[in-house]
């Protein structure tokens, strides 16, 4: 028989080896353990498995337990207990676990914000005493600490970091390494000065070069960046080209060939579409080109054109007796981007007939290449719910923005004014905008813009006051206007609970001021920091509240102010020009000057209504946008010199104008300088 092991109880009952083998197993269970991970690893496990070793541990290994907490903790987005559980560490703690209690204190403090407090942790930490993981870890923390802030640290934090990361995480790091430097301006790169062994940095600049001098063509690009990648065979992108420029290999031009032309054409909006198709079919023909002379400034006798910010929406049709107008700025001629072509077949769909989707389907069956339009609001939202697989430039945009990879929103509204306004206004330094518009959604939805756009841009509290008619702002002129107003939320921060200061290190950081906090701080008027106005109002109410402005304030004081193409009309006398001493406004290139031949061509055809014009315009540049669709969605930074502006697209393929801003400087209108 198989022998068999036992072992003899006090009592003289034998116990079987595997009974034994099991309690001495479940009391080992109950032993301290050491961490099967080591604090400079990977923390993967939860925070809660974590703090329960560390409570059943001892001094020895309770530190390892609680480090790898923290950044468990910090991993599930709960930085306030991370922060408690990193100020719980024991005072004596080995040469590795005072090292990593370093790198986790600078991670704490990106998480909560504390951004300088965190680039000084990281400045005393050596990242060639640190593992593999570490230093992945360190300069994911440098490159948080910069807050998207491009600058020389940051290229070189991207640029250690990437050889430590792997599949998503190292595309991810290829990509944010290509965005950061389409973010830095011609001054940057000029201004670069890098060290000879930096061979990779080298690589990444000449990329860019490329890139720069080659976006307005696609073949000269694709040549471009295959000359690099054998130029620099061994740089990360070379092998892993970022997203953005990998799509330009294989770019494919989009047809125009085919087009159907998606508009209102009966009913009220009739009048819309029959402007709009009849600026597509004139870029389609061909444009008089007559660029306005440079350095020219406009004749403060001329008449200039009025116009309307609302024409994509609700556009008005009041007319204006306006001449000829003369040329307002030294803007480049806007020269179409297209080739003309009067062989494209184009085929009218009226949107007020039919539903989208049956639209579509007929387009599809009649063999279009590309939609353009719809026009409406609620069309455009229709569209976000409707399949196709055709190109569709959509003449308007939704509320909330939505990537799909055949469709691109070119909208003339309002609010995209309002978001150029906040870039002109941010790259001219200013800090704290108020801005004056008409009460009721109309204003609202122009604060809401210029408040996203601007906190996009960097800034903080933007503040917003009402207007009233006409006459009630009449009324109001003895009392004066006060530069006060009520903050703006952003839509990405209108649903922010309220932040709490922060302490770190013995210092607190306060949280950011409420809404009463700064409507007290302002209350008193321009000592409240305002040092900006944005005015959207008519003429005739301009008249009324820059006075009022330039009485409520001193000179040393006085804000810089700012207007809407809405003010801008024709027959403003020489009295009105010298009141408006230093207000900058805009406008879109053709109603600003620059090209007086279709200028004058346009005016004459819709009777002086500029309105119409406008939307003439946003034809004209339809057509531009249609021949170079592929490129606007794939080619980063791909540009179009348009009648309505200079046009580009964002990652959604959201088209924004960059727009020519004027200025009244002793009775005369001059270009504003960028």
């Amino acid at each position: 028989m198989p022998s068999s092991t036992t072992f003899r109880t006090r009592t003289g009952r034998l116990i079987p080896a595997v009974i034994v083998a099991m309690l001495l197993a479940s009391c080992s269970s109950q032993a301290p353990q050491t961490p099967t991970e080591t604090v400079q690893a990977k923390a993967t496990g939860s925070s809660d498995y974590y703090l329960q070793q560390a409570q059943q541990n001892g001094d020895d290994t309770k530190a390892d337990w609680q480090l790898l907490a923290v950044r468990a903790l910090l991993r599930e987005g709960k930085a306030p207990q991370a922060a408690d559980q990193l100020a719980q560490l024991p005072q004596k703690l080995s040469a590795a676990q005072a090292q990593e209690q370093q790198l986790v204190s600078a991670e704490v403090q990106v998480a909560q914000q504390n951004y300088p407090a965190a680039a000084t942790t990281l400045s005393k930490l050596d990242p060639a005493n640190l593992n593999d993981a570490q230093k992945a870890r360190f300069y994911q923390a440098q490159i948080d600490a910069s807050q998207g802030h491009t600058s020389l640290g940051l290229l070189r934090a991207y640029i250690a970091q990437e050889p430590l990361l792997q599949g998503k995480p190292h595309q991810d790091n290829i990509d944010a390494t290509w965005s950061a430097l389409t973010q830095m301006t011609p001054q940057d790169v000029s201004s670069i000065t890098i060290n000879a062994n930096e061979n990779t940095l080298q690589g990444w600049l000449d990329l860019l070069s490329v890139w720069l001098s080659n976006k307005q063509d696609p073949d000269l690009l694709k040549a471009g960046i295959k000359d690099w990648q054998r130029r620099y065979p061994v740089n990360p992108a070379a092998t892993t080209l970022p997203t953005q420029l990998n799509s330009v290999l294989s770019f494919q031009p989009s047809s125009t060939e085919k087009i159907a032309l998606f508009l209102p054409m009966s009913g009220a909006a009739q009048v819309y579409g029959n402007a709009i198709q009849q600026g597509f079919n004139a870029a389609i023909n061909g444009l008089p080109s007559q660029p306005a002379p440079q350095q020219a400034p406009a004749d403060p006798n001329a008449a200039v054109p009025q116009t309307d910010p609302n024409a994509a929406v609700s556009p008005s049709a009041a007319e204006t007796t306006a001449a000829n107008p003369q040329p307002a700025t030294s803007a480049a001629p806007a020269i179409s981007a297209a080739p003309v072509n009067p062989r494209a077949q184009v085929k009218v769909y009226d949107t007020s007939t039919q539903p989208l989707a049956v639209l579509l389907a007929q387009a599809q069956q009649d063999g279009a290449s590309i939609v353009v339009g719809p026009l409406l609001k609620d069309k455009v939202t229709e569209l976000g719910s409707t399949q196709t697989s055709l190109n569709v430039l959509a003449l308007n945009q939704p509320e909330t923005e939505k990537n799909s990879p055949n469709i691109c929103y070119f909208a003339l509204s309002p609010e995209d004014e309002a978001q150029d306004a906040a870039r002109h206004m941010w790259a001219q330094h200013r800090q704290m905008p108020l801005l004056l518009v008409p009460r009721g959604s109309f204003g609202d939805r122009i604060a809401q813009a210029f408040a996203t756009e601007w906190q996009k841009q960097g800034g903080q509290t933007v503040l917003k006051q009402d207007l009233g008619s006409y006459s009630e702002l009449k009324s109001t002129i003895r009392s004066g206007i006060r530069l006060t107003g009520t903050p703006v939320l952003s839509t990405s921060k209108a649903a922010a609970p309220a932040q709490q200061g922060v302490t770190i290190g013995g210092i607190t950081i306060p949280a950011p001021p409420s809404d009463d906090q700064i409507t007290q701080a302002t209350s008193g008027g321009i000592s409240g920091n305002v040092d900006s106005v944005y005015i959207v109002a008519t003429q005739d109410e301009l008249t009324l509240i820059k006075p009022m402005i330039d009485l409520a304030v001193s000179g040393r004081n006085k804000p810089a102010v700012y207007a809407s193409s809405r003010s801008y009309q024709a027959g403003a006398g020489p009295d009105y020009r010298l009141e408006m001493e230093g207000v900058q406004f805009s406008d879109i290139p053709l109603l600003a000057g620059n090209n007086p031949a279709l200028m004058q061509q346009a005016a004459s055809q819709f009777k002086n209504d500029y309105s119409l014009v406008r939307l003439y315009a946003m034809g004209i540049d339809a057509w531009d946008l249609a021949n170079h669709f592929s490129q606007m969605r794939q080619i980063p930074g791909f540009q179009v010199s348009g009648t309505t502006g200079q046009l580009s697209a964002n990652e959604n393929c959201v088209i924004h104008r960059k727009l020519p801003w004027l200025q009244y400087r002793q009775g005369a209108l001059v270009p504003v300088s960028s």
